[in-house]
């Protein structure tokens, strides 16, 4: 799976958090609610790119554009988690969940979570 932009990804998780699909109105909307608002040449410029990576396609709504992720959220999530753990950790999960322990990015609660979860006496949080 291709690489995106970190402005890229913003837009992606907008587009992820309204279902998978959003009119350039609700983009510029969660722009500004975010307090991030984008130009207009900025915001198409990046749709255009994500289209040209495969991540979206566009269909007109009338006069309106509207952007449909042709990537699941999951799937990216997966992905980039695997190209950090390759990259990092040369594809060592328990050197990537040490350091998040031993760091502190894994907080008490999500560490019992997780082990409730691998234990099988809890689905999905």
């Amino acid at each position: 799976m291709q690489q995106i932009s970190d402005y890229e990804l913003e837009l992606m998780k907008i587009i992820w958090a309204n279902g998978g699909t959003a009119l350039y109105a609700d983009i510029v909307k969660a722009l500004e609610d975010k307090g991030t608002p984008w130009t207009k040449n900025t915001i198409i410029t990046l749709l255009s790119r994500l289209a040209n990576k495969g991540f979206l396609k566009a269909s007109k709504t009338g006069f309106r554009n509207q952007y449909i992720a042709t990537v699941l959220e999951t799937d990216y999530q997966e992905a980039q988690t695997k190209t950090l753990l390759d990259k990092l950790y040369e594809g060592n999960a328990k050197g990537l969940v040490s350091t998040l322990i031993q760091k502190d990015l894994l907080s008490p609660d999500d560490y019992e979570d997780l082990r409730k979860h691998w234990k099988g006496g809890e689905n999905d949080k």
